[in-house]
């Protein structure tokens, strides 16, 4: 019997930690910084809205969701091929469900419930924004610093990001990084706020992935 419970628990405890260990690396998570100001001499991109996208992925005890965001508008300003400030605006009301089809009820339950009081309370706070606040280079990555601002709050968050220039084309790509929701608060089944849910709690934990593709202005 002991050595059966052994095996148990030798299992959830690999399953614990094989969950820990898919999931992204947090985000640095600071105070909000004063944002970055570009030199006169920089070149500014504006958003291509038709080609940058935020994916996103949640977690519950019984599995996960994936989706979209789309970026509503944005400007980075870029000297010596190094950005040096910049800011992009994102449309709460575009989340998107991708792991239930769209033609299935639980694509639009869950959505709605994303976009109400419960989550982000699209209705009040119907955009969030990031704004650039510093860039450089730690051990060998390209992390980029700014305010990301969701519904009341503010936090600065440092991410690893990789850009390139094609032409009048310029395209920022994030690593896939995980931020804590209950910072921004975002409370709905949150443990960090409510006590009690047994295994009805969903997981502060949001992964993103920034793919900002901009022209030339």
């Amino acid at each position: 019997m002991k050595t059966s419970f052994l095996k148990i628990f030798a299992l959830v405890a690999f399953v614990a930690f094989s969950s820990c260990k898919d999931k992204a690396k947090e985000a640095e998570t600071t105070e909000a910084e004063e944002a970055a100001v570009a030199e006169a001499s920089a070149v500014t991109f504006n958003a291509d809205t038709n080609k940058s996208t935020i994916e996103w992925k949640g977690f519950k005890p019984t599995g996960s969701h994936t989706g979209t965001i789309s970026i509503a508008e944005g400007v980075v300003n870029v000297n010596d091929g190094a950005v040096e400030s910049g800011n992009f605006v994102i449309d709460m009301s575009s989340i998107a469900v991708t792991d239930i089809p769209a033609e299935e009820e639980g694509n639009a339950k869950l959505t709605g419930h994303l976009t109400s009081a419960d989550f982000f309370d699209v209705e009040t706070y119907p955009q969030a924004k990031f704004e650039v606040t510093g860039i450089e280079t730690v051990d060998g990555k390209t992390m980029l610093s700014g305010n990301l601002t969701m519904k009341d709050a503010t936090n600065n968050i440092s991410i690893p990001v990789t850009t390139s220039m094609d032409g009048d084309n310029m395209t920022l790509t994030s690593e896939t990084f995980t931020i804590d929701r209950s910072k921004w608060n975002i409370k709905y089944g949150s443990k960090s706020f409510f006590d009690n849910l047994g295994d009805k709690f969903i997981n502060d934990d949001i992964e993103l992935k920034v793919n900002l593709v901009a022209v030339k202005a």
